[in-house]
Formats: structure tokens, sequence, C-alpha cells
């Protein structure tokens, strides 16, 4: 228990302290409300249980580090403890005689825990900063190629020591003052660990045990009281920011869903993000929420093959920015910088294939891709700055209605010898085809598009195809920022669509699908979408087709990252090959885990730079496996993997679609 004067100066304490975290909250709250929009405080009613769990259970955390994850598990878990702890102690500080939690079951199972918690912390934090400082891990970082504010290069690591110690020194002491506690009252069941130390203080007086004890205290609590002033502006504020952003992070059809930009408001002056206030509120707290832990980065395609952007660099400069210039922000003036210029250059936002591998994989639910889309419309928009290389994709699709500008007429040459039905044939089919650019008017893709044909057929769909009336869905203009030509483009498709009012729509390219599926929606197209995987699946599931199982080996598939991450279908594939007889075997990097083919994010229409290619680091994998063929389900996949075949010369194993595949297998009636 304090001494009165103890109590007196504990209170003066205290009270500075709240005052300091007051003035913080209402920093960061007039930080993140500058930012576009508002949140939704319905969605959190609903999320607060699920919010909850992740929070507590670590669950996102899981995906990756198995080893770095359960140590940090240690130090959260205690932390969050550690709330009910420090309140328990000061009530016990002030009230005479005064057990939290009792001095029954509850309070032995409370002080069983702390007793655990707090071992698991110690061991965690000691193994974390030697996994740091000692070890050196090289994830945890960016290589010097890659824009990381110089204060963060330092930083993080200054941030890590700071709170480390405080951890290890706020939770050791307040240990070390329960094995006093404990060698002068004795031994306490319930604190195995605590007592097993207490025995080594056998030889202090009383005396020395009460001031030790009572410097412990102090030194455990009086750590809190000092830190908190601090912990706004280090990287540990996620532990405030997590559930807010799994409660609050807007609902969306998929991860990789942009929201539209209203081009009919004359009264809008700014389109995309040109500066930190023109993203939105949520994406402000992303950059508190972030960890710092470099997992977005870790799984980046455009970085593992030596581009200059990082997704976490994206989040860390921000929060750096914030920190230094977030009175300005909180003010309501305008940032002295543009985004480029202190969050990620040019060179890096054209790089980013929009893959989705950053936002599935962090464990706070951060979008550095959605920042990434964001300061590229601002890019095209306001400042008519792009690739040169797009421009023949872009005139195409305004010209053309395709990026390959192949004409209209032409639409229809990939099906001649065959029987392919157009809407005007067949005005009232049960499936419509939308077959896609790519698949339309490519080459190599064209031969996916018989396959499907033959497929169809041979299971006696009642379907029809759009013909020269389909034009570019749209994909390659919105994630190459130019929203505008999107706009049209997709306001003109739902237009004609709502006119035909089809059933269902198949599309052979993921990108299609989703487009489709989850973005005109927006402008007043809502449909039944399925890709060509998941309606072959249903083909062979009804019996509608049949298959041999012969002259088939190793293959291996390769998870389009619109159809998995973005969309959640990976069994479909994969179902369908094994339908075949295939031996199947898995890439290192599958499912949620793929590895990008290169093409998304509209980066089919321009070179690639970096130390590496995406498509040869990918094919290489799948070469790996010893698959004799790479199988695929998207034509920009098949594009990027069939050239990456042809590099890798005589041997390689050939990449085809999964309907190539079942159409030579298909069992003739």
């Amino acid at each position: 228990m304090l001494t009165l004067w103890e109590k007196i100066l504990f209170t003066l304490a205290l009270l500075a302290t709240a005052y300091a975290a007051w003035q913080a909250i209402v920093r960061l709250v007039r930080i993140i409300g500058r930012g576009q929009g508002q949140p939704d405080w319905a969605l959190a009613r609903r999320r607060v249980a699920d919010a909850l769990l992740k929070t507590i259970t670590l669950r996102p955390t899981w995906k990756m580090r198995p080893l770095p994850t359960l140590l940090h598990a240690f130090v959260a878990w205690g932390f969050m403890y550690y709330v009910l702890v420090n309140f328990g102690d000061v009530l016990e500080g002030y009230i005479p005689h005064f057990h939290f939690m009792g001095t029954g079951a509850i309070g032995n199972l409370y002080r069983l825990g702390a007793d655990i918690l707090s071992v698991g912390v110690l061991v965690g934090m000691s193994a974390l900063l030697i996994r740091r400082f000692i070890i050196k891990d090289s994830v945890l970082g960016a290589r010097d190629s890659v824009m990381l504010n110089p204060k963060a290069r330092k930083g993080i690591n200054r941030d890590s020591l700071i709170v480390g110690l405080f951890i290890l020194f706020h939770v050791g002491f307040r240990f070390l003052g329960q094995t006093f506690a404990i060698a002068q009252e004795g031994a306490d069941p319930y604190q195995p660990f605590a007592s097993a130390v207490a025995s080594l203080w056998g030889g202090l007086s009383p005396t020395a045990l009460t001031v030790a004890h009572h410097l412990a205290f102090w030194i455990a609590l009086g750590l809190i009281m000092l830190f908190i002033p601090y912990f706004p502006y280090s990287k540990h504020i996620h532990l405030f920011f997590a559930p807010f952003n799994f409660a609050l992070k807007p609902e969306r059809p998929s991860i990789g869903a942009l929201d539209p930009l209203d081009f009919e408001d004359e009264s809008i002056e700014q389109f995309g993000a040109t500066r930190l206030e023109d993203l939105q509120w949520y994406q402000l707290m992303d950059a508190y929420a972030c960890i710092m832990c470099f997992r977005c980065q870790e799984v980046c395609p455009a970085y593992n093959t030596g581009k200059p952007l990082s997704p976490a660099a994206v989040e860390i400069n921000k929060r750096y920015f914030l920190n230094y210039e977030g009175d300005r922000l909180a003010n309501g003036e305008e940032t002295s910088q543009t985004l480029t210029e202190f969050v990620i250059p040019e060179e890096a936002v054209w790089a980013c294939t929009s893959c989705g591998a950053c936002v599935e994989v962090c464990p706070l639910g951060n979008e550095p891709m959605r920042d990434i889309m964001d300061i590229r419309r601002g890019l095209v928009l306001m400042e008519n700055t792009f690739p040169k290389q797009w421009e023949t994709a872009f005139r195409g699709m305004e010209r053309t209605t395709n990026p390959w500008n192949v004409p209209s007429s032409e639409r229809m040459k990939w099906a001649e010898g065959i029987k392919v039905p157009t809407i005007e044939d067949n005005p009232e089919p049960e499936v419509l085809w939308w077959v896609g650019c790519a698949a339309a008017t490519d080459a190599r893709a064209q031969k996916t598009a018989r396959a499907l044909a033959k497929i169809l057929n041979a299971a006696g769909v009642n379907y029809a195809v759009l013909g020269e009336q389909e034009t570019c869905c749209g994909d390659s203009a919105r994630r190459a920022g130019n929203e505008y030509l999107f706009f049209e483009l997709a306001t003109a498709n739902v237009e004609m669509l709502n006119e035909i009012r089809p059933k269902r729509i198949i599309t052979s390219c993921p990108h299609g699908f989703h487009t489709l599926k989850n973005e005109y929606p927006q402008f007043g197209g809502n449909y039944e979408v399925v890709h060509h995987s998941q309606f072959v699946e249903e083909l062979l599931k009804e019996g509608k087709i049949r298959l041999d199982q012969e002259g088939l080996g190793k293959i291996t598939f390769h998870d389009p990252c619109y159809l998995g991450r973005h969309n959640g279908e990976y069994d479909a594939p994969r179902f369908v090959l094994e339908q075949v007889g295939a031996d199947l075997v898995e890439m290192e990097h599958s499912r949620n885990k793929s590895f990008c083919c290169g093409a998304g994010g509209a980066q089919i229409w321009k070179e690639e730079e970096g130390d590496k290619r995406i498509n040869l680091t990918r094919f290489a994998e799948a070469q790996e496996t010893g698959a004799e063929t790479v199988a695929v389900a998207c034509p920009f996949c098949m594009i990027m993997l069939n050239d990456a075949a042809k590099a890798a010369g005589e041997g390689a194993p050939p990449v085809k679609d999964i309907v190539e595949i079942v159409a030579e297998h298909l069992v003739e009636e």
C-alpha cells in the first residue's frame, strides 16, 4: 500500500498523464478527420465481436512467420492482460488491505494468469529484441533503392528498442514487485514463477523488501505514465488502432474493388490523391495501424523482383510524415508536399500489379494497394502523367474499345469454323459468355476461347456471345488510374447489358469476372457472374460433360490474383484438373499466397523494370515443382507465363488454360 505522500504524487502524475493522453487523442482524431469521407459506425456495431476476436487472438498474424508470431503473441497477450493488472495494482496501492479480484478462485486464476503472462512477455520480448538487434533479420527493413523516410530507417529500430525496453522494464519490475511481496507474505501456489524467484530474497530484511516493493511499483507504473505521451508517435499505437481498423473498414465485395469517382459533380476539383488529405480517412488511419512488420513487402512481387516499390514504405512514410506534420494537418492546413514527394516515387507507383498480396497478408487490415491506385488516379486525371507505353492501350480502348487496338469487325475472328451463337442469333440465352478482349484478340488466348466453345457446345449449354457489340470491360483503364476512361466503358457496357438482361454471365478472364461482378454494380449493373472454371466445375458435377483421365502427368496450377485473392476462388480450378486425372502439385506460393504473373495493374501494357521479371520468377517456381504442364485460368497469366516458357527454352513445360486441358479430354457422346 502507498503512503499518503506517494498517493498524492501518484495522483498528480496520473492527472498529467491523462491530460497528455487526451491531447494526443484529440490530435489523432483531427488528423484522421482530414481524410475524405466519414466512418460508418453502424459497421462497427455489427463487427464488434469479430473485431475483438481478431484483436485478442491475433488471428490475421498467423498467416506467416510462425515463430516470430508466437513470440509476438506472448507479448501482445501479456500486454492486453496488463491493462487489468495495472488497474488492479493502482487500486491495491490506494486501498488498504485490498486484493484485486479477491482471494477466492477468481483471484487465484487472476494471479496465475498474471504470473504466466509476465514470464511470457519477458521471454517473447527478449527473443524479439535478439531477432532485431543481434540476429538482424533481413525482412525487418527495406533495401536502399526504396524511398523510405530517412528518419524511419533509424527510427524503426530506435522505436523498437525504446518500446522493447519499456515493456521489459514495466513487466519485469511489476514481476519483481510480486516476488518482493511474496518474500514477505509467503509462497503463493498461484504465482509459481514469482514464488520461485522470491526464494532468492530470503536474506533481505522486511524493511528492505518493503522499500524494494514500493520501488518496483513506482518503476512499473511510472514507466506507463512516462510512456503514454510518447506512445502516439511510436509504431506501437497500432495496439489501439487495430480494433478500429477491423471494425470500421468499408464493406467491399472484394479487396480490389475500387470506389467510383463522381465526374458529374462539377463542384469536385480533386480526382484521385495528390496530397495526404486527398486520401480517405481510413487510409490515414492505416498509417497509425501499421505495425511496420514488412510482411506486405515480403509478399510483394514488385519488391521481390527489384522494383523500387515497397507497400510497407507507403504506410511507414505516411506515418513519419504525420509525426512531424500532423499538427499542420490537424489545424486544417494543406500539407507541404505531394504524396509522390514523400510517400512513394512515381516509378514505384507505376510498378504495382494490384495483385492484392499486401492487403491479404496485412495483420491489421491495411490497404497500401488502394493508396497506390488512388495516387495513380491523381497523376493520370489531375496531371496527365503516366507511362508513355500506356498511351497505346488507352488509345485502343478509346477508339476501338479494346487495348489491343483490334477493330470490332474482327472481334469474332477467333470463332471462325466453329458454332458460336451471338446475341442476335440467340436473344434470350441461359448464359451470356463475355469472351473478353484477350480471348477475342490475342492469338494465344484465342485458343482458350475456342476450347471453352467446344466445352459449351458439348454440354448443350444455351449460350450466346455479344460478338461485335462486346467492348473492353475497362479493368486495365481503372487499374492504370484512368478512371474517366473506365467510367465511359463501364457506363456504356452496363447500359447495353441492362437492355439484354442476361440471366448469367460467364467470363474467361478473372479481371473481367472481377469487374463485372464487383465493380459494375457501382454503375447500376447487377449480374450473376461466374468464371469459366466455376462453370466447368458445375458442368462436371451435373454430369453434362464426361472426361477421360489418360495421358496426364504432373500439373501445377497458377492461381490468378483476380480469381484467387480478389475473389476467393481456389477450389474450382483444382476440382476441374482433378477430374481430368491430373497429378496436381502445388508451387511454394499457391492459393492466397500465389505469386503474381506480372500482368495485373495494367502492367501487361508496359515494359517491366527491376532486377528480374515477375513472369520469369513465377515460371521458374512452377518449373521447380517438376510439373509437365503449367495450368492457368486467366488469359493475362497465359500470355505472361507463355512468354516465360519461351524464354526458358527447350524442355520448359507448356502453359495451358484449364479449359484447354478439359477440351482435350472431352469424351464425345
